[in-house]
């Protein structure tokens, strides 16, 4: 199992990093669309969706809103609408995170198929258009490794620190691994990271280094424990199989998802820039 989890992430690293920083902007948009379909697709199945031309007119539905919204976005040039709409996609996370705290009582809100459906949206369009963003600013490509990089930081740092440490519940309803512990580990990691990126291949202000990590990196988590929230509900282990010992793209990009607007967001309100050295 563990080979074949070596394969699979293999082969979706080796074509990202050569689309990330060999390909233009278009092709990032179109590989970042796919993804975002394919994690619509098993989104709508994790609603309770089972009409295969249902969950195909869902993922339609996430994709060209994310591809109208983005025009709109490009044509319009205007950073105002940028910031209203991560700062929506933060206020939605917010609410996000009350309805795990509340779990799962708060599945009297969440738990019906069409608010599911509304949940899928909010956390993958603006996910999507957060990207398409930072790829487009100067040293893009970087920013967008940062984002991910943070966001796999976070993840391995929590595990092992909290396997190691862990003894107070993050989040027992949801997550019983997850620990308060793990947490505060995943934040070290991140920020070690980024301190070395910052060292070695990017000059930026350190204030808005870790004005950026913080918040991306924990808001990681919520993203995980959002995920995890509604398989529990929905009784299942993953989203789907479409990953060889991975299981499928929303639970690989669960934390990604979350974070990218944040980032997005601290990047645009603070004008932290990237100058590679």
């Amino acid at each position: 199992m563990l080979k074949l989890r070596v394969y699979t992430a293999v082969a979706l690293v080796l074509p990202f990093l050569g689309i990330l920083f060999f390909g233009s902007w278009l092709y990032f948009a179109v590989m970042a669309g796919l993804v975002v379909s394919l994690a619509a697709w098993e989104w709508a199945g994790l609603a309770g969706v089972k009409q295969v031309l249902a969950r195909l007119f869902y993922t339609l539905v996430i994709a060209l809103s994310g591809i109208l919204m983005g025009w709109f976005l490009y044509l319009a040039s205007n950073h105002q609408y940028l910031l209203s709409l991560f700062t929506s996609a933060a206020i939605w996370w917010a609410v996000a995170l009350l309805w795990v705290q509340g779990y799962p009582s708060s599945a009297v809100i969440w738990g019906s198929v069409p608010v599911r459906l509304l949940m899928g949206w909010f956390v993958l369009v603006p996910a999507w258009l957060a990207l398409l963003y930072l790829r487009a600013e100067p040293s893009g490509s970087w920013l967008v490794l940062m984002v991910v990089a943070t966001v796999a930081a976070a993840d391995i740092g929590a595990y092992f620190t909290g396997k190691a440490f862990g003894r107070t519940k993050l989040a027992k309803s949801v997550s019983p691994g997850k620990t308060w512990e793990g947490v505060v580990g995943g934040l070290f990691f991140a920020l070690v990271l980024g301190a070395i990126a910052n060292v070695l291949i990017i000059q930026g202000s350190w204030i808005g280094l870790i004005a950026i990590i913080v918040p991306t990196a924990f808001v990681s988590v919520l993203g995980d424990l959002l995920e995890s929230m509604v398989k529990r509900h929905q009784g299942v282990k993953d989203s789907g199989s479409l990953l060889p010992g991975h299981g499928g793209f929303m639970d690989r990009i669960d934390g990604l998802v979350a974070a990218a607007p944040i980032f997005a967001l601290a990047v645009l309100a603070t004008q932290w820039s990237v100058k590679v050295a």
